[in-house]
């Protein structure tokens, strides 16, 4: 019984730089709802906003499934990478026939980039103690 109410729902867990996002795919109208607000409320920029809608546009499902995120960690643009990335993920679970779009796009791909690490001697990662010749 509960197997058969959470078969409409897909699952994807999305990461970028420190960021972690939890998707959910739903059936239904195209609403993005992420950490309980909308898309709109959430993101600030057009920019952020249309890298989140990539994966389901990509596919044409951008009406056929409402995306509920949990994202925590990082700023608002590794958010942005993390809610993309588990989309893609979770619409792999949807339809496997969409793993060669979604692969040539490069939206299945975690982006490895990372902070790098603050070395001894150092102010941050390469950034130096300002020189005075006296």
């Amino acid at each position: 019984m509960a197997k058969a109410a959470n078969a409409s729902r897909y699952y994807g867990t999305g990461r970028r730089k420190k960021a972690i996002a939890r998707v959910y795919l739903v059936p239904g109208t195209g609403n993005i709802t992420i950490n309980k607000r909308t898309i709109d409320e959430f993101f600030g920029l057009e920019t952020l906003k249309t890298i989140v809608r990539q994966p389901l546009v990509a596919t044409d499902t951008v009406d056929k499934f409402d995306v509920l995120v949990n994202v925590c960690g990082g700023g608002y643009t590794g958010q942005a990478g993390a809610i993309r990335h588990g989309i893609s993920r979770a619409l792999l679970q949807v339809d496997a026939d969409y793993r060669p779009v979604l692969k040539k796009e490069g939206f299945l791909t975690r982006d490895p980039r990372m902070k790098e690490r603050k070395k001894y001697g150092l102010k941050a990662a390469r950034r130096a103690p300002q020189f005075s010749k006296r």
